[in-house]
C-alpha cells in the first residue's frame, strides 16, 4: 500500500472513505491509528479483525472539537464535582495525549466500548488529525495502526510493514511528536485513577485535579476475556517480536553480554558506563532514548528505537528502564508489558 503524504486532498479522500465506511491509518502526536467511523459497527469490525483485537479490548474515540464531546459520551450522568473535574481537565489538556473515561452515549455501538457503559474519549492536539475527524463523522474510533500486542508504530513506514495491504490509506505526516500512547483516566468510576500511563505524566494531572486513586481496575494485569475500562492494561502488550528483558542499570552492568543481542539504554551516560565495565564487540546493536537524558525525547525515541532494534537475526534485546517519573511511568509500563510475551 503506498503512503500518500498528508495534504488537503488526501485528508479530503480519507475523510470519504471513513464515511462510506472504510479504515484509514493516520497520524496523531502520539502514535499512528486506525480510524473508523465510530457509530459504524460494521466498519469497527473490521478494524478488531485488522488487528486481530480481542473483542474485550475496547477502542478510544477521537473527536475533533470539545463541542463534539457530548456525541459520544453522556454528560448528563455526571454530578456537579466530576463535570467540574472534567473541565478543569479539558481546559488544561485537550488537546493532546489524554484520554478520558466518560458515560457513554446510546449512539456508540457497545463494540467501540466492548460492551461497557462508558467511553474512552480524547480530543488529539495533530490538526491535520482533527481536520480528518471533523471532515468525516465528527468522532473516530481509532486504536494504534497495528497487529494487536505488537509495538506500536510512530511513522507510516511502521504501519505499511505491519499491516501492508489490509489498509486502503496509510497517510504519511512523518514521525509522531510524543511517541507514546495517550494517558487513560477513568474520572467517572470514583475518584480519578490512571488507567494506562502515557503522554501526560501523572504528576501534571495531579497538579490540576489532585491526589490520584491507585490503579485497581478490571481486566488490569489478566489477559482473560473480561472486558477492561481501557486499552493496552493487559500484562503482555507492545511487544517486539524479539525476546525483550527490561532491567536497572545496576543488573545490567553486572549481566553478561550474550552474542546476538541488542541494548537500549535511557541517557548516554547509562550508555558509557556499561560500555566501560562490559567491553561489548564493535558490532554489539546499541540505541540510546536520549543522550542527554530528556524524558521527552526518550519518550518520543522510544517505540521508533525498538522498531530498529527487532531484528530476525538477534535473540535478544536488553533494554534499561527509564526513571520511575513523568513520562518515564508511561516508558517503563511499556518496557514490562513488552517484557510478557
Amino acid at each position: 500500500m503506498p503512503l500518500l503524504k498528508i495534504n488537503d486532498d488526501t485528508i479530503r479522500q480519507a475523510s470519504a472513505l471513513i464515511v462510506r465506511g472504510g479504515i484509514v491509518a493516520f497520524p496523531t502526536e502520539t502514535v499512528y491509528g486506525l480510524g473508523a467511523d465510530a457509530f459504524n459497527p460494521a466498519a469497527l469490525a473490521v478494524i478488531f479483525e485488522i488487528k486481530n483485537r480481542p473483542s474485550f479490548d475496547p477502542l478510544i474515540v477521537h473527536i475533533a472539537a470539545l463541542g463534539a464531546l457530548e456525541k459520544v459520551a453522556d454528560l448528563s450522568m455526571l454530578d456537579m464535582s466530576v463535570r467540574k473535574t472534567l473541565d478543569a481537565l479539558t481546559e488544561k489538556f485537550w488537546p493532546g495525549p489524554l484520554t478520558l473515561i466518560l458515560p457513554k452515549q446510546p449512539t456508540v455501538p457497545d463494540l467501540a466500548t466492548s460492551g461497557l457503559p462508558t467511553v474512552a474519549v480524547r480530543l488529539p492536539s495533530l490538526a491535520s488529525a482533527r481536520q480528518l475527524i471533523a471532515l468525516s463523522s465528527g468522532a473516530v474510533a481509532a486504536p494504534s495502526a497495528n497487529p494487536f500486542g505488537c509495538l506500536s508504530p510512530t511513522s507510516a513506514r511502521h504501519v505499511q510493514d505491519m499491516l501492508g495491504d489490509k489498509v486502503e490509506i496509510i497517510l504519511d505526516g512523518g514521525p509522531t511528536q510524543v511517541g507514546l500512547e495517550s494517558t487513560v483516566l477513568d474520572i467517572f468510576s470514583g475518584q480519578p485513577r490512571v488507567l494506562r500511563p502515557g503522554g501526560v505524566p501523572k504528576e501534571a494531572i495531579e497538579a490540576v485535579i489532585g491526589p490520584l486513586a491507585e490503579n485497581t481496575a478490571l481486566g488490569d494485569g489478566d489477559n482473560d476475556t473480561h472486558a477492561a475500562l481501557s486499552p493496552g492494561m493487559m500484562k503482555s502488550h507492545y511487544a517486539p517480536r524479539t525476546p525483550l528483558e527490561a532491567l536497572d542499570l545496576e543488573t545490567l552492568l553486572q549481566a553478561p553480554v550474550e552474542e546476538k543481542s541488542a541494548f537500549l539504554f535511557f541517557d548516554g551516560a547509562s550508555r558509557d558506563k556499561w560500555q566501560k565495565k562490559q567491553k561489548p564487540p564493535q558490532d554489539t546493536l546499541i540505541k540510546v532514548l536520549s543522550e542527554t537524558g530528556n524524558i521527552t525525547e526518550a519518550g518520543a525515541n522510544f517505540f521508533q528505537s525498538l522498531h530498529e532494534l527487532d531484528k530476525p537475526e538477534l535473540c535478544r534485546i536488553y533494554a534499561q528502564f527509564a526513571p520511575q517519573e513523568g513520562l518515564g511511568r508511561a516508558i517503563n509500563d511499556r518496557l514490562q508489558k513488552a517484557v510478557h510475551i
